[in-house]
């Protein structure tokens, strides 16, 4: 059902709005990723709207719940990105290899500084040409990253 070596994993850090997580499970079945969602949720799992939002692709996405960041952290093996629009590295300057991790942070206040602060150069941002706009919908920065990744293995 699931590839041997999924491509990449997608770490969601206390999502809040069901249906951007739906739509990330839905991104992550496409492409066969594995989908990490991080305690507490905003939600539960059984939630409808979530369940809509992913429609029937549920059973095709490797999903896994941690208690917390570094739970989630201590089982990934590939190298770990860091995305928020606070970052100065853009991340179309990385080069993505299969078995990378992608972290972003919850809907209304993104990761914290102080962990954005410790990983440095793994802090990545997407860039917004204008300042009329707070910050991109979590699924849409998702779905830019993830299919930024799979262009380059691809």
């Amino acid at each position: 059902m699931f590839p041997a070596t999924p491509p990449f994993d997608i770490v969601l850090v206390e999502p809040e709005i069901p249906p951007n997580t739906g739509n990330i499970a839905r991104t992550c079945a496409a492409t066969a990723s594995r989908l990490h969602l991080v305690h507490p949720l905003g939600f539960e799992i059984s939630d409808r709207t979530l369940k809509r939002a992913g429609l029937d692709y549920w059973p095709h996405v490797e999903i896994t719940e941690h208690p917390d960041l570094e739970t989630c952290l201590n089982q990934l093996k590939g190298e770990v990105y860091y995305f928020s629009k606070k970052a100065t590295r853009l991340y179309t300057d990385v080069t993505y290899q299969p078995g990378d991790a992608f972290v972003f942070g919850p809907e209304t206040r993104g990761l914290p500084e102080p962990l954005l602060e410790e990983v440095g150069g793994h802090s990545l941002r997407i860039p917004m040409v204008t300042d009329h706009v707070r910050s991109l919908n979590l699924a849409t920065s998702v779905g830019v990253v993830l299919y930024e990744a799979v262009r380059q293995i691809h």
